[in-house]
């Protein structure tokens, strides 16, 4: 039976007017993110409920490829890539690449839907227009 590896990470910082939480999963060699903002208020309870309820509700992204993040042996190297890592700031570059193409595909299906709807309108009003002629060019 193959073994299948998943990771997931969440990150919790200030963005300078809300906390934003960053989930960040790994599965199968694709790297998937979500962002949820929590407010200018945080809790542990806010966190806690979003993460044990709420999780199936998150939206991930489409997954990019990203190679599986390797455990090191020694729990003291491990300990100190944890505090290495609560210095950093901010998700991976990797979870924001991923949340950029996702806003920009729906931002293009959002484009086309308007430009749709745009046309559409045009040529109902198009319609009306010649119906409009074709009556006064009628008579009675």
């Amino acid at each position: 039976m193959a073994q299948v590896g998943a990771s997931m990470t969440l990150t919790v910082f200030h963005d300078g007017q809300f906390w934003v939480g960053m989930f960040e999963r790994v599965e199968g060699g694709r790297l998937s993110a979500c962002r949820v903002v929590f407010g200018a208020e945080l809790s542990n309870e806010e966190v806690l409920r979003l993460v044990t309820d709420g999780w199936g509700r998150l939206a991930f992204t489409d997954g990019i490829e990203a190679e599986a993040p390797r455990k090191p042996g020694s729990p003291k190297r491990r300990q100190r890539e944890a505090s290495r890592a609560l210095k950093g700031r901010g998700p991976s570059t990797k979870a924001q690449q991923a949340l950029s193409e996702q806003m920009e595909t729906s931002k293009a299906a959002r484009r086309a839907s308007a430009r749709e709807r745009r046309e559409a309108e045009r040529q109902e009003r198009f319609e009306k227009r010649a119906e409009k002629r074709k009556r006064r060019h009628r008579g009675h």
